[in-house]
């Protein structure tokens, strides 16, 4: 992904998951917004996007290596990630039967307690393979803990997931029991 469109890729997210109101978006209950909207306001936002296009958004989903926003019918929104106030409802899913959770050693024993969180998002991020979850963990710690959940006896208990994109899931928490200590580096 070019500079630019990182650029662009950093400005989409802070407008779709952050803090939509200050380009003065209209999130629906599900975070969809008009694309002319998006792009009215990053054009206000920087005057070198006098010229944004929709084909400047397709490329910027298209080159990420994070699938982070979708884009249909002449709207956008974010996949996941979100810290707006109010919950964006998300359609229930069928996860694959292991997800995994990087984070940082010291906070394992609250984890124990409460199991996983959503702490200042709106959901608990679960990635679709330890790699990625290592990655995710090493923002939190140099040595990050690696814990893996059995999707299945969670959903058995009534844990909900939902489909973020091909490599992150969520879910609104995963209490302790359902979760292993898969790594610790």
């Amino acid at each position: 992904m070019s500079r630019e469109l990182s650029r662009l890729s950093r400005a989409l997210s802070h407008a779709l998951r952050h803090e939509p109101w200050l380009y003065e978006l209209e999130l629906d209950e599900a975070g969809w917004t008009p694309v002319d909207a998006v792009l009215m306001a990053l054009r206000r936002e920087q005057a070198e996007w006098s010229d944004l296009s929709e084909r400047d958004l397709v490329e910027v989903i298209r080159t990420s290596p994070k699938r982070r926003f979708e884009l249909v019918d002449g709207r956008i929104r974010a996949l996941y990630g979100h810290s707006v106030p109010g919950k964006l409802l998300k359609t229930p899913a069928a996860p694959p039967t292991r997800l995994f959770h990087g984070t940082s050693p010291d906070v394992l024993a609250g984890i124990r307690a409460t199991g996983l969180r959503p702490m200042n998002r709106q959901y608990v991020h679960l990635s679709v393979d330890r790699e990625g979850a290592r990655e995710v963990g090493r923002r939190k710690s140099r040595t990050p803990i690696i814990l893996a959940v059995d999707t299945n006896l969670a959903v058995q208990a009534g844990v909900v997931f939902y489909a973020g994109n091909e490599k992150v899931w969520l879910a609104d928490g995963v209490p302790w029991p359902y979760l292993a200590i898969e790594d610790e580096e």
